[in-house]
């Protein structure tokens, strides 16, 4: 019983090309949310992998709508629609194949049913984890990331990165709901690593936003998440992002 139950398993498991269209919502915080329509490049019962214009990171929660077969579904299967919330497991920075210049992202996902869990509606920003091993004909059971590894950028923190005190002048851009440039400050770091930065920002852009930031000194563009917002020891309004599509050429 036990040989029988693998097999099926792994054959449910194996990843299908199946080019459905797939609506994909996301909340970067209680007051900002935005909409995209792509395309699976795969799917299994359990996951899908798809390409989004916008930025994500592992660890958010997203919900999706497909016109997923029945058979691969876990629940709703009388309904058109599957509507599945979703956990980012992975996100790559990729070129859209399309016009091949332009940045988009690979995302892959692992389904975790049908509603989000109760931490999520108090703070969309929020970042999880798997909580163990998938088990056959369910979804995906997830925890909230442990408190060390979700803490807020601060000034002075003892980081395996270091973190160096050097202004490194950029170009902060926000984005609206549909995707296009909202807002551009052009500003300059207070401290900066491979892995983030404190930067320098008159806009109120909130806790878990994605921002695009550019330096043509570095030659370099690279999409962050506000972590958290401070201000410096003069009163100027500052905040602690991390990279999450590369890392900084600091070093």
């Amino acid at each position: 019983m036990a040989t029988k139950y693998q097999g099926k398993s792994r054959r449910l498991r194996e990843r299908l090309g199946l080019r459905l269209p797939v609506r994909v919502n996301c909340r970067e915080t209680p007051d900002f949310e935005w909409t995209e329509v792509t395309r699976l490049v795969n799917v299994t019962p359990f996951g899908a992998g798809f390409t989004l214009k916008r930025p994500t990171e592992p660890g958010r929660l997203l919900h999706m709508t497909i016109p997923m077969p029945r058979p691969l579904r876990v629940f709703d299967h009388v309904e058109d629609q599957y509507r599945v919330w979703a956990l980012v497991r992975y996100v790559k920075m990729a070129v859209s194949t399309e016009d091949k210049t332009t940045p988009c992202f690979d995302v892959g996902v692992a389904f975790i049913g049908k509603r989000p869990p109760a931490s999520y509606e108090e703070d969309p920003a929020r970042r999880y984890e798997m909580a163990g091993a998938i088990s056959e004909g369910s979804t995906i059971t997830i925890k909230e990331l442990p408190e060390e590894n979700v803490q807020p950028f601060q000034p002075g923190d003892q980081r395996a990165h270091t973190r160096h005190n050097i202004p490194v002048g950029l170009s902060l851009e926000t984005f609206n709901e549909k995707g296009e440039v909202a807002s551009v400050e052009s500003t300059v770091t207070e401290n900066i690593s491979r892995k983030g930065a404190t930067v320098f920002s008159t806009m109120d852009v909130p806790v878990g936003r994605f921002i695009r930031l550019t330096s043509p000194d570095y030659n370099v563009t690279v999409h962050a998440v506000v972590r958290s917002r401070s201000k410096s020891a003069s009163g100027m309004p500052r905040i602690h992002v991390e990279f999450i599509d590369r890392e900084w050429p600091i070093d």
